[in-house]
């Protein structure tokens, strides 16, 4: 193959006459560049440590403070209090030091960066005593106090202007541990109506013999943790939830994102394809250096940054027992699958980022290439079936050779693009357009995607692209912040031509991708079969459906003066309710990102409250009035959960953290045995948006993602993402398993669908009203 040819930086061969060199300077001037090119970002991030190390303090703060120290001398004001004469006696008396003008400049120097270290410190400290503080979020809307716009007024000050990525991370608090009886009683009063009598007391008795007997010794280990670790939460909850879980990843763990639904830029495969790589890889030059701004709630307020530093160059390693996260400082390729055949896709000409239209010309190349060798087609079943499976057969066949050689170009690469043959796209006038749309983003045909790494970039035959996501790394706002920027790049920045293709013309004398070369046996060619046969099975009982709701959407909901996310989790026990005949133990995912490394908390959002609203409804006995008071009261109760979970205050990370103690210490505890047998038969999320300001929405307002979903959780349960896209309209994704008799996700929808036009009748408002 030409590449392989190229790849040969030099070669020599022994004859009568000596020894003959042959160097390709072609190829060492790659070689050059590639170093250069990781010399840059050794300093770069050389830099970027030295800045943030010093943030909100900076060389011309420094300088400032010098010359201040110094000017004032320049008047016998001796601002160091005797401090700068103090330090002129312990310097050495020879050179360089020989005058005493040069003593006493330096001596300031000195005192002046003193001063300055000092001063950083203190902001710093006075920054996370005031992030601590989280009165604001128990406010009502639009009744601020004058401890809050206090509190807002320093923490703008201490802020500093222009924070890199990581600028606020040292500033961050810590998440505070929560006292076990406050705990225990909200996991109480969480069940209570879940229960009955007897369980109900059961549950009791073994919750107050835990607090008496066994919590007190956990909580001294936990505390001691929240002492020593950056987040008491993260490190366990990655290793115990996601890395150790045995499950297949395809389904169980890992969730997709959609594209743009209502706009299309283009039909052409490969020029969608050269835009979107351009702008992740552009992405991930600015995350290198920082230069992405800090996510802000409220446009004050930081969250941790630190789920992003693994988003690139990042797989999934399977083990027996427990998975491993690989992340690798750099990648300059991505890895391609199309139609069973593996390719190493270069990104960079010596340090020069391939333009789009190069990279469409590199993708077309891959279309194009020749059909797969035996038992290649279906090599990427392996991640998608069992893990410990999975892991044997690595050992066995994949570490040596030209396997290993070709799973680490996988495994290596920044991210997984995969080329599908197939078509898909969200037609409003097809319903089963968007759910199919999903099931192919969730799962594929199983073995064209590479579910261990971090990501998985889909494009379709007709230019539609989506992601499948590991979850272990990171969170779905995460990944979203990288989609944000990719489909605004894509649509507002890159362009394409009339005829559908990236802007500019190729570079034609470009090597080919690399096409990878595996040896499979029989034996090899077996083990993926099973696993294949695995993960159909379970691709098989999948039921999804996804739909645009288009009634109303964010606007409407605020005329009912409710927060919409409460309104949609509401509307959800009702459609369960409806659906089931009875109440569950609800999840909805929250964060707790303005802790430091924090990721997510659990609200439980069947309530008490919740649960007496959904029986009058049912009942349908009680006039609107009362109805409306009851919603109100469930509604308020639900925002006032989602704010303890985000400050610290929830319910199942502190109970999951002791259960982790427990088994450390080999203590037995019934209750936290019995809370972790407890399932979520209702699994659900809400998918953020506009986390990054690409466009104007209001100009722009067909430019709408429809968010993404996943798998459900419980093999009896429903698991819902939903998206408040804009001021019209909510995408929902609800999955359930065709083997579950009790559910069925297209019945869901339609109740979920019926309980929102209830819910918004009882306020009796429209779009049109004021």
């Amino acid at each position: 193959m030409a590449e392989a040819h190229q790849a040969v930086a030099f070669q020599f061969t022994v004859t009568p006459e000596g020894v003959d060199f042959q160097l390709s300077r072609e190829v060492l001037k790659q070689i050059y560049l590639s170093g250069v090119r990781s010399w840059k970002k050794r300093l770069i991030r050389i830099k970027n440590g030295i800045l943030r190390g010093v943030y909100p303090g900076s060389p011309t703060s420094w300088l400032v403070v010098v010359m201040t120290t110094v000017g004032s001398s320049c008047y016998n004001v001796d601002v160091s209090m005797g401090l700068v004469y103090y330090i002129q006696r312990w310097l050495p008396e020879g050179r360089p030091y020989r005058t005493p003008y040069t003593r006493t400049l330096l001596s300031m120097a000195v005192f002046s960066t003193g001063v300055w270290v000092m001063g950083i410190f203190f902001f710093r400290q006075t920054l996370k005593l005031l992030l601590s503080y989280h009165g604001w979020m128990f406010e009502m809307h639009g009744q601020t106090s004058h401890l809050t716009r206090v509190w807002a007024v320093c923490v703008r000050l201490l802020s500093g202007r222009r924070p890199m990525l990581y600028s606020f991370q040292t500033s961050l608090p810590k998440l505070p541990v929560p006292s076990v009886p406050a705990t225990v009683h909200r996991y109480l009063e969480s069940v209570e109506h879940l229960l009955d009598d007897e369980q109900y007391y059961r549950m009791e008795t073994l919750a107050k013999e835990f607090e008496e007997k066994t919590a007190p010794r956990l909580q001294k280990y936990l505390v001691l943790k929240s002492w020593w670790a950056t987040n008491y939460v993260s490190d366990w909850w990655e290793e115990y939830v996601y890395l150790r879980g045995r499950n297949p990843l395809m389904v169980n763990s890992n969730y997709y994102v959609m594209d743009l639904v209502l706009v299309k830029n283009t039909d052409v495969q490969a020029a969608r394809l050269g835009n979107a790589v351009h702008a992740m890889i552009t992405y991930r030059r600015k995350l290198d250096r920082e230069e992405i701004k800090p996510v802000m709630a409220l446009g004050l307020v930081p969250m941790c940054s630190y789920q992003m530093e693994r988003m690139f160059n990042t797989t999934r390693i399977p083990g027996k027992d427990t998975d491993v996260l690989q992340h690798l400082p750099d990648s300059r390729h991505v890895a391609v699958y199309h139609k069973g055949r593996f390719f190493k896709l270069w990104l960079y000409e010596g340090s020069r980022l391939l333009k789009p239209r190069d990279l469409e010309m590199q993708f077309q190349r891959i279309l194009d290439d020749p059909p797969p060798q035996p038992g290649e087609e279906r090599l990427g079943a392996s991640p998608a079936g069992g893990l410990v499976e999975w892991a044997q057969a690595r050992q066995a066949f994949f570490s040596s050779g030209k396997n290993k050689a070709a799973l680490d170009a996988i495994e290596r690469a920044a991210f997984f693009v995969a080329l599908d043959e197939e078509s898909h796209h969200y037609d409003p006038e097809d319903e089963a357009s968007l759910s199919l749309y999903g099931k192919a983003l969730l799962h594929g045909n199983c073995y064209n995607r590479w579910f261990d790494k971090s990501f998985t970039l889909i494009s379709f035959k007709n230019g539609q692209l989506g992601l499948n996501t590991e979850h272990a790394w990171a969170d779905a706002p995460i990944i979203g912040h990288l989609w944000e920027f990719v489909l605004g790049t894509d649509s507002f920045h890159l362009g394409y031509t009339e005829t559908g293709h990236c802007l500019g013309k190729p570079n034609p004398v470009l090597p080919p991708p690399q096409r990878l070369q595996w040896d499979i046996p029989e034996q090899c060619q077996a083990v993926i079969e099973s696993s294949y046969q695995v993960a159909k099975a379970l691709a098989d009982d999948v039921e999804l459906y996804c739909f645009q709701f288009l009634p109303f959407g964010k606007g409407l909901i605020k005329k009912c003066r409710t927060s919409p996310d409460a309104f949609v989790q509401i509307a959800l026990q009702l459609a369960h309710f409806r659906d089931k005949g009875k109440f569950c133990l609800t999840y909805e995912a929250s964060m707790t990102r303005m802790f430091r490394e924090g990721r997510t908390e659990t609200v439980r959002s069947c309530t008490r409250e919740s649960t007496a609203f959904v029986q009058a409804m049912v009942q349908g006995r009680q006039p609107n009035e009362d109805l409306r008071r009851l919603f109100r009261k469930a509604a308020e109760k639900h925002q006032n959960m989602y704010r303890l979970a985000m400050t610290g205050a929830g319910i199942d990370r502190h109970l999951f953290c002791l259960y982790v103690v427990s088994k450390y210490l080999g203590v037995e505890s019934p209750f936290l045995a019995e809370v972790r047998r407890q399932p979520w038969r209702l699994s659900t999320s809400q998918i953020a948006q506009f986390q990054i300001r690409m466009f104007d929405p209001n100009k722009h307002p067909k430019h709408l993602g429809a968010g993404g979903g996943f798998g459900p959780v419980a093999d009896d349960g429903y698991g819902v993402s939903y998206m408040i896209a804009g001021e019209n309209t909510i995408f929902f994704h609800v999955s359930s398993k065709f083997s579950s008799s009790e559910t069925n996700a297209q019945r869901f929808g339609n109740q979920i669908r019926q309980a929102l036009l209830d819910i918004a009748n009882l306020f009796q408002v429209s779009k049109a009203d004021g």
